[in-house]
């Protein structure tokens, strides 16, 4: 079953050794930069994401101190209104 399964070669070893070794280190050099990258990309996700969940934050606050700021607004004239009246 190895005879089957051996593959024969016509070019010499030496040629079919650099051949496979040049390919081998391309492969690998190809797998690093695969995970360099992706590992670049993780970080990025979760610095948008810590960016992100800053910016909400801030946008509450905001809206909640302009909610605030809306009701005083509405509030005040009807204060001025019933010092009017009474």
């Amino acid at each position: 079953m190895n005879e089957q399964a051996e593959k024969t070669y016509k070019s010499p070893r030496r040629k079919l050794v650099r051949f496979f070794e040049r390919s081998r280190d391309q492969w690998k050099a190809k797998c690093l930069e695969a995970k360099a990258t992706a590992k670049g990309l993780k970080h990025r996700i979760r610095y948008l994401e810590q960016s992100k969940a800053e910016w909400k934050t801030k946008a509450k606050g905001l809206e909640q101190e302009l909610a605030r700021m809306r009701a005083q607004q509405h509030g005040a004239p009807r204060q001025e209104a019933d010092k009017k009246n009474g």
